[in-house]
């Protein structure tokens, strides 16, 4: 079986978040989010993000908000805060914080399903791509059933990122943990951006590795014993590696009008797999409609 098999969506528009385009400079076809004031957009389509777990319902997403405020040197995006601790040329080092994204599965109104722009400050975090079908995850026959799920909950991380910029694309890396000590679990994060601007087209390429520790998978995708004995002992979790590509587009119409398509596929980790609350390996979102920039 391919590990990723992926057909990227073509014309992907997503007007709400700054971009920069392959010099990192603003101009007339590149929006750049003003210092001082409230950068706020509102996106109206359909959409869908698809759910690995057994007997969870995939989650409609119809609706996209964005709300960012930059400062000087600390800046709010999408319910995130962060403090800029260096701004270079060739590179930025910020304080940040981030969304637990696996909880998402287990709540359908998680912020992670309502604010899914993301956030980043010096980069979009574009949104989704698409993916060829992948075949579901076969488990064994007649395996022990599992009770119902004691509450899986939603935490905050906190951590630091840095950006590399270079000709090449823009080099992100990460690291965060549990601030609210839901799990202490930590994430780590490397990604290739690339953006790229043909006249009112703008175009985001990403590829990411993120990397899950073993108290997170176990908190998020382990089994209590509460819930099934059997399964308890018989998974145990282990530290994951999900990797993902994003593609993201937009047309501009007008000054505060833009089309927008969306478009992310994950291949999850073998360790998340094989928990028995996944019947899938992947995750994938798409989201098709206009967005309104105030």
């Amino acid at each position: 079986m391919t590990k990723l098999k992926v057909l990227l969506l073509s014309c992907i528009l997503f007007p709400i978040s700054a971009w920069a385009d392959v010099v990192d400079s603003c101009g007339e076809k590149v929006e750049c989010i003003e210092i001082g004031r409230w950068d706020v957009g509102i996106a109206l389509g359909y959409g869908n993000r698809t759910n690995p777990l057994k007997d969870y319902d995939d989650i409609p997403i119809y609706l996209v908000p964005t709300f960012a405020y930059y400062g000087d040197t600390w800046f709010f995006e999408n319910g995130n805060f962060g403090y800029t601790l260096s701004e270079q040329e060739k590179f930025t080092i910020n304080l940040t914080t981030s969304l637990s994204s696996d909880s998402a599965y287990f709540h359908r109104w998680d912020p992670s399903n309502i604010f899914i722009a993301g956030t980043n400050k010096f980069e979009p975090r574009s949104l989704l791509s698409s993916t060829a079908p992948t075949p579901t995850i076969l488990k064994a026959a007649q395996e022990p059933e599992i009770g119902e799920l004691e509450k899986r909950h939603f935490t905050y991380f906190g951590g630091v990122e840095a950006f590399f910029y270079t000709r090449a694309g823009t080099i992100n890396l990460s690291l965060a943990h549990d601030l609210l000590n839901v799990h202490q679990g930590t994430e780590a994060k490397l990604k290739w951006l690339y953006n790229l601007a043909i006249e009112d087209w703008k175009f985001e390429l990403a590829l990411t590795l993120d990397w899950k520790s073993e108290e997170l998978v176990d908190y998020y995708y382990g089994i209590r014993p509460g819930e099934s004995r059997y399964w308890s002992q018989a998974y145990q979790a282990k530290s994951a590696l999900n990797t993902g590509v994003e593609l993201t587009s937009h047309y501009v119409i007008t000054e505060h009008w833009d089309l927008l398509f969306l478009a992310r596929y994950t291949q999850i980790g073998d360790e998340i797999v094989a928990s028995p609350l996944l019947n899938e390996d992947y995750t994938s979102t798409f989201f098709v409609g206009a967005a309104y920039r105030f």
